[in-house]
Parts: structure tokens; C-alpha cells; sequence
């Protein structure tokens, strides 16, 4: 690629942060504490994790964020009792960036492999839909511009890579912006006719302020480290370069024994350090 290399990190829990702190201290890479995301963690005593994670990142001044809950949350829920459990997931995920002075936090798209097929046969499926989300998000999304934390909607089933751009576009607000998952978006174009994983990037542009890296094999949400899919990656990061505005890029991985390896391949390919 030449030129300018964009500076990696990586998704892992606290007790992860040990095993790699040298190499995420030594560029101050982006990191994502993955602690949070189960609905007992937060039902409990997360102030007490929090202190923990506040105590071993001493030293660490990157970009920190979370990865929100998601287990069966739908933000576009229209059941009002189930909007309120959403509500609440959001607010609690919301309190640890607070605690931890996180400055994003992913959340799951809710756009399907059905709706894509099937929202355009209502004659307001889309905007019903829309509707949903904003009513799931509104109070987030002023607790998020109050904290100084990004809401970074994270593509899971999209298949068009525009659904997600306008919804973010729908909100108007800085604390809300378009996550890419590769994996996710080369598991859409391989199993349900989505594009490329570039046009993800393309269609986003300087809306896309967080990237999940993970390799793949179009079938699966494999989370395997770099060079053990079939992702092509350099046509991914001439997109980055091109049509984005230095996103945070984060290796997402099943096995986070195997981030040196997926690091040092980028590193090899000249895609990134």
C-alpha cells in the first residue's frame, strides 16, 4: 500500500488486556473491552468490573470503547415491554462508558436478511420501521452526545450496505455512526447476495467510524485472524484509505491467541502496523 499504515488494535476482555498490553501500550491502539455484553453482568455488580478495568489500563491512553449488549435485543422492537428491557441494556451499556470514560460503544443492526426482502411489500414497512429504532434510541442517543460516547451501529444481517447509512444519516447526530464487520458483510455477500465487502466501505464513506477485522470464509461468521479466509484485504484497505476518514479499526477475533499472527500479516502485507 506504501504511504501512510493505520495503527490496529484489537477486541479482547480485561483479563485478555494482560497477554497483549505490551503490544496495545506500545502504538496506544484502539481497544475494546468485550466484558460488558452479557445482561447478568450489568444486572450486577459492573461497578465493581469497572473499577478492575479502570486499575489494569493504567498506562493505556488509546481509543477505548465497549461492545455493547445485543444478546436478544432488537432495537427495532415495537412490543413496548420489550422496547423497555432494550432501553434499559442500552442505558446500563451506556453507564459503563461513563464509568470507564469509553468513547464508543457498538450496537447491533437490526436490519435482517428478511427485511430486506419483505419490508418493501408494506406500503410503510421501512418507515414503521424506522420509527421502531429511533423510539429504542432516542433517550441512548442523548445519554451518548451527553458523555461524549459514539454509538457505532454494527452491521449483523444487512444486506444492503446503504439500509444502515441512512438510518445512521436519519439521526443527525454525531454520537451516532456506521460500524463495518467484515466478517459480517463477507458472510452477507457470500450467503445472501450482498455486494462486496468494499461497497460497505464505499457506501459509508466518512460516516464509517469503526471497523471489526476478521477473516472469513463467506459462508460463516468465522472470526479467524488474517490469511486463514478468503478475504481480500488489500482492495478492502485502498477502500479505507480512499473513502473514509482513519476509522477505528479493531481485530475481532474468536481466539485471541492468534492476534499476534492476524497483526503481524497485516503488518507483512503492508496494510496496516
Amino acid at each position: 500500500m506504501g504511504g501512510y499504515l493505520p495503527i490496529v488494535g484489537a477486541a479482547m476482555s480485561i483479563t485478555e488486556f494482560d497477554e497483549h498490553r505490551e503490544w496495545m501500550l506500545e502504538k496506544q491502539r484502539p481497544l475494546e473491552l468485550q466484558d460488558f455484553v452479557p445482561g447478568d453482568v450489568l444486572n450486577g455488580n459492573w461497578e465493581h468490573l469497572a473499577d478492575e478495568v479502570l486499575a489494569k489500563l493504567e498506562g493505556f491512553d488509546g481509543p477505548l470503547g465497549i461492545h455493547g449488549p445485543f444478546w436478544n435485543l432488537d432495537i427495532s422492537a415495537a412490543d413496548p415491554d420489550i422496547r423497555q428491557v432494550v432501553q434499559k441494556r442500552l442505558d446500563q451499556g451506556l453507564e459503563v462508558c461513563r464509568k470507564i470514560k469509553a468513547t464508543h460503544m457498538v450496537v447491533h443492526s437490526p436490519y435482517t436478511n428478511w427485511d430486506h426482502h419483505n419490508l418493501d411489500q408494506y406500503d410503510q414497512g421501512r418507515a414503521f420501521k424506522l420509527e421502531c429504532i429511533h423510539e429504542n434510541l432516542r433517550a441512548a442517543v442523548a445519554k451518548a452526545e451527553d458523555i461524549g460516547c459514539t454509538l457505532m451501529i454494527e452491521n449483523i444481517e444487512d444486506v444492503d450496505p446503504n439500509v444502515r447509512v441512512d438510518l445512521v444519516k436519519s439521526f443527525n447526530s454525531d454520537a451516532v455512526a456506521v460500524s463495518l464487520d467484515t466478517g459480517h458483510a463477507y458472510y452477507a455477500h457470500g450467503s445472501t447476495g450482498a455486494p462486496p465487502v468494499d461497497y460497505y466501505v464505499k457506501a459509508a464513506g466518512a460516516l464509517l467510524k469503526h471497523v471489526h477485522l476478521q477473516d472469513a470464509d463467506g459462508y460463516a461468521d468465522r472470526h479467524w485472524a488474517m490469511g486463514e479466509g478468503t478475504l481480500k484485504w488489500e482492495p478492502l484497505f485502498r477502500a479505507f484509505q480512499k473513502y473514509t476518514n482513519h476509522p477505528r479499526l479493531i481485530i475481532e477475533l474468536a481466539n485471541n491467541k492468534e492476534l499476534p499472527k492476524a497483526a503481524q500479516y497485516l503488518l507483512d502485507q503492508r496494510l496496516a502496523q
